[in-house]
């Protein structure tokens, strides 16, 4: 039977645990392991089946590789910074196991996000006869399953993406993320770019918004075009597409509180000397905002995200729009974790499935768009993301 190994033990990792845990026939054995061995031990507690911990510095290859040799799982399961992508890869090629991931690599030292440096892996991993399963969260993720679910049942064609997503949670504290902090306000910081007629066309940050009104009476908020890492992804294996545009929403709160940490240099990513040592500002930061494992108790309200996607079915123009409702109180009761960490963990826990069964196979390195969404659809409405579809234009921009 299946073994795998879960690399990191934050919110989104603890979901991870907790759903691979709600399929014991496809997961026989779990061993969670992050640099923090204790907090591994935390979330093993919450578990009803037995799960194996272990400490693994995941920028040290040689020693998870020692690991993955020890352990020899079927596939990894990497939630860790997106920093250590590159060095869990490594480790996989050398130990000879299988890899999926939820967030693409960025180098440190530059808020990057394309996925040039995984997608040389291709040649690596198709040679040792591994597959590696690129961004298998919600976003990136689950948003190409959207997209080509529509194109497989509902178009024939596919020009125009526009990815929306909105968090009309509250979690009551002055200023907090919802994910990593570090990762969370680099991105956000990050100029937007979009793809139009084969060119990438750079913005500034958060100068571009939209009123959306979401589905199911959750009411409207502004969403701002970002940069994504799908788009890239989805501009190379959707052919004819024209268009691909990202969308998140931010209170007004969370935008303000952001621009006066820029404006006094905290959101910095290079380091600074302070008391004769080196820090980097944003880390800092990090070590200051609340750890976003903690407002799982304190966070009320609904996320939607989904994908409208413009295109052309039996000759005629039709839209159609696909797109989840997560509660963030219902995750917690049944993960301990809110809603932004359970969109993420349970599309791993879907990918990794699915690899582990057969459902999608293959040698080197995939984008989720590359296979066929019904399975990973279907799985969708079996583990806690259950999904909609409009057909209808919904989002005007």
């Amino acid at each position: 039977m299946p073994k795998v190994l879960i690399i990191g033990a934050g919110g989104v990792g603890a979901v991870v645990a907790h759903k691979c845990a709600q399929v014991p026939e496809v997961f026989s054995e779990i061993t969670l392991a992050s640099r923090t061995q204790s907090k591994c031990e935390a979330i093993a507690r919450q578990l009803p089946v037995k799960v194996r911990t272990a400490q693994v510095d995941a920028d040290n290859v040689p020693q998870t590789v020692a690991l993955l040799r020890d352990l020899k799982p079927d596939l990894v399961i990497n939630v860790a910074l997106p920093y250590q992508d590159l060095h869990i890869m490594d480790a996989c090629l050398e130990a000879g196991v299988n890899y999926l991931d939820t967030a693409n690599y960025e180098p440190p030292d530059v808020a990057r996000f394309e996925y040039r440096w995984q997608w040389d892996y291709q040649e690596r991993f198709a040679k040792a006869g591994l597959m590696a399963l690129l961004g298998s969260g919600f976003d990136p993720g689950v948003t190409s399953v959207f997209c080509t679910h529509i194109l497989k049942h509902h178009l024939d064609t596919a020009t125009e993406i526009d990815i929306i997503d909105c968090n009309a949670g509250s979690h009551g504290q002055p200023f907090a993320t919802n994910f990593n902090p570090e990762i969370n306000i680099r991105e956000v910081s990050a100029k937007g770019r979009y793809y139009q007629d084969g060119q990438w066309i750079e913005t500034e940050p958060l100068t571009h918004k939209q009123p959306f009104v979401m589905p199911e009476d959750l009411g409207s908020l502004n969403v701002y075009l970002m940069y994504h890492e799908e788009l890239e992804s989805l501009a190379r294996h959707i052919p004819g597409l024209k268009r691909a545009r990202f969308w998140m929403s931010f209170s007004d709160n969370y935008l303000k509180h952001l621009e006066v940490l820029k404006n006094v240099g905290m959101t910095r990513i290079d380091p600074v000397t302070f008391n004769g040592q080196q820090i980097v500002p944003l880390q800092f930061l990090k070590a200051l905002l609340p750890d976003p494992a903690s407002l799982g108790p304190l966070t009320r309200g609904k996320t939607c995200i989904g994908c409208q996607v413009r295109g052309m079915k039996d000759g005629r123009p039709k839209t159609v729009f696909v797109y989840n409702i997560c509660d963030h109180e219902a995750c917690y009761r049944e993960v301990c974790s809110q809603a932004i960490s359970y969109t993420t963990g349970v599309p791993a826990m879907i990918g990794a499935k699915l690899m582990l069964t057969g459902a999608w196979s293959g040698k080197g390195v995939f984008n989720m768009e590359q296979f066929d969404p019904d399975p990973f659809m279907a799985a969708l409405n079996a583990h806690g993301l259950p999904w909609k579809v409009i057909e209808n234009t919904v989002f005007t921009a």
